[in-house]
């Protein structure tokens, strides 16, 4: 095939497509489920009606014309490069980012690969003795993320497409509260939008991971939890009072010497987080939160954000 010409038809950087031609090369990929099934399987993954209906509408049906040889061969190769890396745990691109105002095959090229995957991450799970209702509430993040995505006006998917192969790959958890990824020594934890972050359900999900680690993945050694956010900027206890959730979360850490983060504006992903937008003027923003107000105030002082990490013994 000719890389350049599929790059210029789908719109993207070259390097991109050699890239998934690199990774993806030969390797096998997987079937989409029937479109029968989809609806149910998308409830399962919390995928909103609107959402759902546009990945209907968007289907790759063998004669559908939304789907030209290219997105074709694009869907193919991602869903092969992310199931190449099965178990793994890293930042894993599944593809370019795409002009997702194309259509619905273009916004939601991903999520059918995502789909595809289903199967092959849940026999992986089962294949370690993961309990299917850790399984469904571990990959229904996907319609959280849609739903941000629908929130931010299409601003969010970027950081997402790539975000959710971790899910794809079996290299991350949802245990009550936070979500657990493996990797290294450390276990990562992530803190999903899913209500607030009392002490009582961080303990509570700490511990449940502390059993279901050394259970379903005994060749792996973990001796600390770790994590990198914004969350844990010192800078917020200006701000917020020391009873807060935030601060409770934060003391639990002990933080690593600051380095400036590579490809990662803290600023933004405040941003992101806080009020789920990336281009609404800092004066629009609404401030009925402590935290609100402390991330506008701070920013319109000419301050930064930093992202922090920080880890504590298991």
């Amino acid at each position: 095939m000719d890389l350049d010409d599929t790059a210029a038809r789908l719109g993207v950087p070259v390097e991109e497509i050699e890239r998934v031609h690199r990774l993806a090369g030969d390797r096998p990929s997987a079937p989409l489920p029937a479109k029968a099934d989809a609806p149910t399987i998308l409830d399962r993954l919390a995928v909103r009606p609107d959402d759902a209906a546009e990945i209907m509408a968007g289907w790759p049906d063998p004669d559908s014309p939304l789907w030209t040889p290219e997105l074709r061969w694009l869907l193919d190769r991602s869903i092969a490069l992310v199931r190449a890396d099965l178990g793994g745990h890293g930042w894993l691109p599944p593809g370019p980012e795409l002009p997702r105002e194309r259509g619905p095959a273009w916004r939601h090229l991903y999520v059918y690969a995502y789909l595809a995957l289903v199967d092959v991450v849940t026999t992986y799970h089962r294949d370690h003795g993961i309990a299917d209702a850790v399984s469904w509430v571990t990959l229904a993040d996907l319609g959280r993320n849609l739903t941000i995505d629908r929130r931010m006006h299409r601003e969010g998917w970027p950081v997402m497409q790539s975000w959710l192969t971790l899910h794809a790959r079996g290299g991350i958890y949802e245990l009550g509260r936070l979500q657990h990824q493996r990797g290294g020594t450390a276990i990562d934890l992530h803190i999903p939008d899913s209500g607030p972050l009392t002490p009582e359900a961080v303990a509570a999900s700490l511990d449940e991971a502390r059993v279901f680690f050394p259970r379903h993945f005994p060749d792996e050694r973990y001796t600390a939890f770790s994590c990198g956010s914004w969350l844990l900027d010192p800078q917020l206890r200006e701000y917020l009072p020391e009873d807060s959730n935030i601060v409770r979360f934060q003391r639990r850490f002990e933080l690593e010497p600051y380095e400036e983060p590579e490809g990662l504006d803290a600023d933004v992903e405040v941003l992101r987080f806080v009020f789920r937008t990336l281009s609404t003027p800092l004066d629009q923003l609404p401030r009925r939160t402590v935290l609100q107000r402390a991330v506008v105030d701070h920013l319109k002082a000419g301050r930064n954000w930093r992202w922090r990490r920080g880890r504590f013994p298991i």
